[in-house]
C-alpha cells in the first residue's frame, strides 16, 4: 500500500493533483479544501489511501492523517463509497465534518455531491460513537476543541486510538513539548 506521498505539484485538475515523487508522477484524488491549498510547483506531502478495484487503483490523498482516518471511517457506512467520502470531506475541514456527525447535522452531510438524505441519516447514525462523540464531550464539558493539524493526535489516532481516547490520553502531557515526546508520553498515560 501507498500511505504517502511526498513531491512537487506538478498539474492539478478536477480535484486531482499529480505529485512528481523522483520523475514519477502520482494522481491522487484530494477533497476541495486540500485542491484549493496545492500550489503548482510546491512541495507537499499527502497522507493516501490507495483504492483498488477490478477495473482501477485510486489514490485519495489527505493534507492530514486525520482527515485520512475519517475518510476511512467514512467508507465503512453502506452506501458511503471513496467519491461520496471525499465530497463529503470537501465541505470542510475534518474537523468541520466531525462535529457535523457529532452534532448530528446530517443535512449538513446532504450537502455533499452525490450523497442523499439517508445516506447521510446513515452517516450520522454509524459514525456518532466513533468521531462525533468525542467532539462533542469536548465542547460540553467547556474544554475547547483540539485544534486541527495537531500532529500528536493524529499520530495517536495512525496508531489505532479512537478520537476520544487519543484525546484523553493527551490531555495531561503539556503541549509545549515536541510532538514525539507527547506521544511518548501519552502513550505511557494510555499503558
Amino acid at each position: 500500500m501507498i500511505a504517502h506521498v511526498s513531491g512537487i505539484v506538478a498539474e492539478k485538475f478536477a480535484h486531482s493533483v499529480i505529485i512528481d515523487v523522483h520523475d514519477v508522477g502520482y494522481e491522487v484524488q484530494v477533497p476541495l479544501n486540500d485542491f484549493d491549498e496545492a500550489l503548482l510547483g510546491e512541495k507537499t506531502k499527502l497522507y493516501t489511501y490507495h483504492h483498488i478495484r477490478e477495473q482501477a487503483q485510486e489514490l485519495y490523498g489527505f493534507s492530514s492523517l486525520a482527515a485520512k482516518k475519517l475518510f476511512e471511517l467514512l467508507i465503512t457506512v453502506q452506501g458511503v463509497g471513496p467519491k461520496a467520502a471525499l465530497a463529503i470531506l470537501s465541505l470542510g475541514d475534518s474537523e468541520t465534518v466531525r462535529n457535523a456527525i457529532a452534532n448530528s447535522d446530517s443535512g449538513f452531510i446532504a450537502k455533499a455531491t452525490g450523497v442523499g438524505r439517508k445516506t447521510a441519516d446513515r452517516v450520522v447514525v454509524d459514525l456518532s460513537d466513533k468521531v462525533g462523540l468525542a467532539v462533542a464531550i469536548a465542547h460540553s464539558s467547556g474544554v475547547s476543541a483540539t485544534p486541527a493539524g495537531d500532529e500528536a493526535l493524529e499520530a495517536l489516532m495512525a496508531l489505532g486510538f479512537t478520537l476520544n481516547d487519543a484525546m484523553g490520553a493527551l490531555e495531561s502531557v503539556p503541549k509545549n513539548l515536541p510532538t514525539a515526546e507527547r506521544v511518548t508520553q501519552a502513550l505511557r498515560s494510555a499503558a
